[in-house]
């Protein structure tokens, strides 16, 4: 059946696209209504369960969220800060409790105090300003954070205009595609996205699949709290994300591209699209590029509130307009993804690596960094730090370089970092001088990189609340397509919730057993990841934590 919907969605191409005509029905309200959903069922030829089972499932879409007016940043990073009651309490003041929703991140971490009203982000000192705000006399707000390098300047390089940027777009044009491939696998590059899978290689299984139609997709749907550099990529060096995609095009014969953008960066919709539209202006994007035989265009899809979505198949199932369920595989995107047609996934971050690539070669990119994780790294800081901000650094940097010089320290007492979001590890400080930032020294240590994210659990926070917090955002935001997750990830809520509340026991042996469970049973690495902070927490914080276990 799921094969049967892939082809049905894919019935109009990407351009006439399910799953946006699903955001426009809910723009008027906050959710589509059951006669708009069935005739959107007829059009499309797909069951109108179908398309009722879709709009239920997101943030943005489902009828709970009919009538909110404001969301509120409920991410890890504003709940270690504790910024969102104050925030709450202010929006009350001009809201209604039912007008007030929440979102899972708004990529402000850098200064908290999120929230988001008609289309745009606020966080910082805008909450003192919500009356302005509301009356239309205040200005969006600009937030503000450091950008540095420690190394190179390559993914932070400033833009210089579209005739010089994308000339050697133009030059790999008159080559063999073949040959820009092999570039990029001399790069060594990685996935930026979490798992770090080498990119040529996925790229090559994509170019060798034979089909007409194939899909490079961008995946730009950065739900880990703490995260904010897809975001700074996407406003403010959006053609770096372009221009990866039109290369990755080429070497793999596809003709379309789709920027996935999660709903919760508005900002970052309208600025992609701004430079689309110049790109189409100067003969960049559309039929025969620059003469050379080679077509391709891009479609932006909006996200509607999911985390899952950050699974590259759950993202295909989104685009599709279905539930954003996990596929079994094989068979790999590559193979058969959106549309059941051969489908590249990357994120931000590593489509924006290959503009560097292509112009200076895949040895440059792979003399930098260190032998299996070449090239640079962008790195959040939160609020915590005295430099809060985004930092670009050689892969291999010491993090106590990050931390300490770059970072500058923290402003209040820290226990610990989680670095990579939710499914990333739970580092304590004691560890920071022995770790350094690439996939190896993390995974050696137990801690995974990841997005490279990083908040900090301040001094006060009880871990088991920090563990109590990763377990519903992992319920919350699962796909429920397998039961270990599912169900795992609820009942670890549960029995933390329950030790934090009532004086309950937890059962280490249990406990034990549960995580194990999630790890070898989950379908993907939503379920299969949250147990890897929580054994670091459990490791690490043992002492704190061995009143509430026996």
């Amino acid at each position: 059946m799921p094969n049967n919907l892939s082809e049905l969605s894919g019935r109009k191409g990407i351009q006439d696209n399910l799953f946006s005509r699903l955001g426009e029905l809910a723009m008027p309200t906050g959710t589509p209504s059951v006669e708009e959903l069935d005739k959107l069922a007829e059009e499309f030829l797909i069951g109108k369960a179908n398309t009722y089972g879709t709009a239920t499932f997101y943030d943005f879409l489902k009828p709970e969220n009919k009538g909110k007016k404001v969301y509120v940043c409920n991410g890890t990073a504003c709940l270690c800060a504790g910024t969102q009651d104050k925030v709450i309490e202010t929006l009350s003041g001009s809201f209604e409790a039912d007008e007030i929703g929440h979102m899972t991140c708004l990529g402000r971490c850098h200064e908290n105090s999120a929230f988001h009203y008609q289309g745009k982000n606020y966080s910082g000192n805008a909450i003192n300003s919500l009356d302005g705000i509301i009356a239309k006399d205040q200005s969006p707000n600009q937030d503000t954070y450091h950008v540095k390098t420690a190394g190179p300047a390559i993914l932070t390089q400033p833009f210089s205009n579209l005739e010089d940027y994308y000339a050697p777009f133009k030059a790999a044009l008159k080559q063999d595609s073949a040959a820009i491939l092999e570039e990029i696998k001399t790069s060594g590059v990685r996935g930026r996205g979490g798992a770090g899978f080498p990119m040529g290689f996925k790229l090559q299984f994509c170019r060798d699949t034979e089909n007409e139609t194939k899909f490079i997709i961008c995946n730009a749907d950065e739900g880990d709290p703490g995260a904010y550099s897809d975001r700074y990529l996407l406003e403010q060096r959006p053609h770096s994300v372009l221009f990866g995609m039109l290369i990755a095009g080429y070497v793999t014969h596809a003709n379309y591209g789709v920027v996935y953008i999660r709903a919760e960066y508005p900002e970052s919709v309208v600025i992609v699209q701004n430079a689309i539209d110049e790109l189409r202006a100067a003969g960049l994007i559309g039929d025969n590029i620059d003469g050379s035989g080679f077509n391709f265009d891009f479609k932006i899809i909006q996200a509607q509130g999911s985390y899952i979505c950050g699974e590259e198949t759950a993202l295909i199932n989104s685009i599709e307009g279905q539930r954003p369920e996990v596929r079994v595989r094989p068979p790999y995107p590559a193979q058969k993804g959106l549309f059941n047609k051969p489908t590249v996934v990357n994120n931000v971050e590593t489509l924006a690596a290959l503009h560097y690539i292509i112009s200076n070669g895949g040895a440059a990119w792979k003399a930098i960094g260190t032998e299996k994780s070449s090239g640079t790294k962008l790195v959040c800081l939160d609020s915590f730090f005295n430099n809060p901000g985004m930092y670009e650094v050689e892969m291999g940097t010491p993090l106590s370089v990050v931390v300490n010089d770059l970072g500058g320290g923290f402003k209040s007492p820290v226990k610990a970092l989680q670095i990579g979001g939710p499914l990333g590890g739970l580092v304590p400080v004691s560890k920071v001088d022995e770790l350094t930032v690439d996939f190896e020294s993390f995974a050696t240590n137990g801690f995974l990189l990841g997005h490279a994210s990083v908040i900090s659990v301040p001094e006060d926070f009880p871990i088991l609340k920090f563990i109590e917090h990763l377990f519903d955002f992992a319920a919350y935001e699962s796909c429920g397509k397998c039961f270990p997750c599912r169900l795992g990830t609820k009942r670890g809520q549960e029995l933390a919730s329950k030790a934090l509340t009532s004086g309950y026991k937890i059962n280490r042996k249990l406990f034990t057993d549960l995580l194990t469970t999630l790890e070898k049973g989950s379908l993907c690495a939503h379920g299969g990841g949250i147990p890897l902070p929580i054994r670091n927490a459990l490791q690490y914080f043992e002492s704190e934590l061995a009143e509430y276990f026996n």
